[in-house]
């Protein structure tokens, strides 16, 4: 398991990222693969905020958590990585029905994979897309009270999702070329 670590708006201390590894290192024994683990640290105000990605084949794990403490955050980062993992892991073997495949993957036995909540869609809704530009999309989020918003570029013609960030900003999401 690599390691790449990078702090913006904070330098990140020889003790800090020792710590960084040694609590992510954990999850170690979850892969089988050599895997790179991107680990951001930043500061806004009072707010630590870590960031942890890992690709991963068929996906990427991705979490991100901000206290007023970069330990605190790091312990519930952790958390997040290693339930999202367990959920992938569920989701692989409904979809195969095979737990060869997934332990090739990712080398876990099979006692872990039924202890987290099974995803159920509740509701289903269909509507036409409306060619719109990003800022129109943004505008007709806010008037719905959503948090993102599926539209069809009126440029590009693609389908495209705005949504809005914990910071009040907004964010895009294209598919790429």
């Amino acid at each position: 398991m690599k390691f790449n670590i990078k702090g913006l708006n904070v330098n990140v201390s020889e003790k800090m990222r020792q710590r960084i590894e040694k609590k992510l290192g954990k999850l170690e024994k979850l892969f089988d693969e050599d895997v790179t683990v991107n680990v951001t640290l930043s500061t806004q105000k009072d707010l630590r905020t870590i960031e942890v990605t890992v690709p991963i084949r068929g996906g990427l794990l991705r979490a991100e958590e901000s206290t007023d403490d970069f330990y605190t955050t790091l312990d519930t980062v952790q958390a997040l990585i290693e339930r999202q993992l367990r959920r992938h892991k569920t989701k692989l073997m409904d979809r195969t029905k095979c737990s060869e495949t997934f332990e090739s993957m990712f080398g876990i036995d099979d006692d872990d994979i039924y202890d987290e909540e099974v995803i159920k869609i509740e509701k289903v809704k269909k509507f036409d897309f409306k060619p719109m530009d990003p800022e129109e999309a943004c505008l007709q989020m806010d008037l719905l009270g959503h948090s993102f918003f599926v539209f069809k570029d009126a440029e590009t013609n693609e389908t495209c999702v705005v949504y809005k960030r914990k910071n009040g900003t907004y964010g895009l999401i294209t598919p790429e070329d």
